[in-house]
């Protein structure tokens, strides 16, 4: 039977089977669900052995598990090693979902639920590639499974796994199905990741929440301070103002610059899906340069005093927020750390005390266009979709990727089927069904153009 042809009968089964996975609540951030991460890597464990994996294991970590399956063809062949992660984001704010987010329905074309497309969907689609080319004895080379139950919260077991298991982990690529595409009649493959520095900062004003009448004007509000302090880090041009946050960004040439603007890019589309009247940013860059060679600024979440119903007349305690940057080549995420910490002590006023804590972060990341592996997947990409598709650098972050390269000193290509639609991160995630099924048959094709 043809590869084509297995996916086509077996096309409801695959479906099914992905709604099973995505109605695992497997949240990472959150620690009330942490039988359900240990769940559905028991479940991947079980699906990749019904594909035809030789074998698959729950490896234990300092924190989530890792499924590794394998199937070695014959160790003098190329080997493809699949990276995924299995954990999700949390749901919140709940009430702005259309659909459960875990019960998956399909409408409009399109898979709803957390996970459909980050990451559940899309790397869903490589354990039912490899499954076909098991089930239709067309598997060219060997195939390694590396899935994580931790990228959301920025992978830290996986570092210390991966260098414990360097030999286990051996291969020629790393293949990744977690980016998106500039469109569906403008296909793209991931050249390139933002590095990230995600930093949490408290205000602390007076030792107890305080009556605003008897204290206002006073004493310095916490919540005050933080706003004027969060509001000082990015000026009115864009320009983020912590002192050398900019020494190591390099300047694209103005070749490069075009080159890198010459993308299709419907502004006018991109404001009407995102519902906003106007775009904003760094002057100088047009939106593509902003969300993919220029860094950037932005808080995550805010809190502090009385937000429930009613009111309360108080002047809070303290305020904290959740920050992040995203960073370009060159940019050290743990320099920028210290840089964020120091300028934000130093700008604080005498009146508050402040604390800094550096949650997580990684380095940018850059796959060579000229790498085999690369040229397999763009062969890939151009048979299915009917277009060669565009080098391109995302304004996502998967922290992990750079962490491959300096551990195992394997290259990874990011070959992604998400669109900016997805709503990936946010309430009603989506994910196409023709995505889905486009992805499979491209990862089939990635194989046989990889191994020859």
């Amino acid at each position: 039977m043809k590869q084509q042809e297995y996916i086509a009968q077996n096309s409801d089964r695959f479906m099914e089977e992905l709604f099973d996975l995505l109605r695992i609540p497997s949240i990472s951030a959150q620690s009330a669900h942490k039988p359900d991460m240990v769940r559905c890597a028991e479940w991947l464990r079980e699906s990749l052995l019904k594909a035809g994996a030789q074998k698959a294991e729950v490896m234990p970590t300092e924190g989530n598990p890792v499924v590794y399956a394998e199937y070695i063809l014959d160790p003098a062949k190329p080997t493809v090693l699949v990276y995924g992660h299995y954990d999700v984001m949390p749901v919140d704010p709940r009430e702005e979902w259309r659909t459960e987010p875990f019960e998956p329905v399909i409408k409009d074309g399109r898979i709803w639920g957390r996970g459909a497309d980050d990451d559940k969907g899309q790397l869903y689609m490589h354990a039912k590639a490899f499954e076909t080319m098991v089930a239709t004895q067309t598997l060219p080379c060997n195939v390694k499974f590396m899935l994580e139950g931790e990228e959301e919260i920025g992978s830290p077991s996986l570092y210390k796994w991966c260098a414990d298991n360097k030999e286990m982990l051996a291969a020629d690529v790393i293949l990744v199905s977690d980016t998106s595409m500039l469109g569906m009649d403008t296909p793209s493959i991931t050249c390139g990741l933002r590095g990230l520095a995600y930093m949490q900062v408290e205000v602390q004003g007076p030792n107890k929440d305080l009556h605003s009448g008897l204290f206002g004007g006073a004493v310095a509000n916490p919540a005050n301070v933080l706003t004027k302090l969060i509001a000082s880090l990015v000026d009115e041009n864009g320009h983020i103002t912590i002192p050398g946050f900019y020494d190591d960004v390099r300047l694209l040439t103005p070749e490069e610059r075009e080159a890198f603007n010459s993308a299709p890019f419907d502004m006018e589309r991109y404001k009407k899906n995102l519902d906003i009247a106007e775009v904003e940013g760094e002057a100088g860059f047009s939106t593509m340069e902003r969300t993919g060679v220029r860094p950037s600024l932005d808080v995550n979440g805010i809190w502090g005093g009385y937000i429930e119903e009613g009111t309360k007349t108080i002047i809070p305690a303290k305020a904290s927020a959740k920050i992040s940057m995203r960073l370009v080549p060159n940019q050290d995420y743990v320099k920028i750390g210290e840089l964020f910490e120091k300028h934000f002590r130093a700008i604080a006023p005498a009146s508050v005390k402040v604390k800094v804590e550096a949650l997580h972060g990684g380095a940018p990341y850059v796959t060579p266009t000229d790498m085999p592996a690369y040229r397999a997947a763009e062969k890939a990409v151009e048979e299915v979709f009917g277009k060669k598709p565009l080098p391109f650098y995302s304004g996502g972050s998967i922290p992990i990727i750079s962490g491959f390269e300096r551990i195992l000193g394997i290259k990874s290509v990011l070959m992604g089927f998400g669109l900016d639609i997805d709503a990936i991160h946010s309430p009603n995630e989506s994910y196409g069904v023709e995505n889905f099924y486009k992805g499979i048959q491209t990862i089939v094709k990635f194989y046989d153009y990889f191994a020859k």
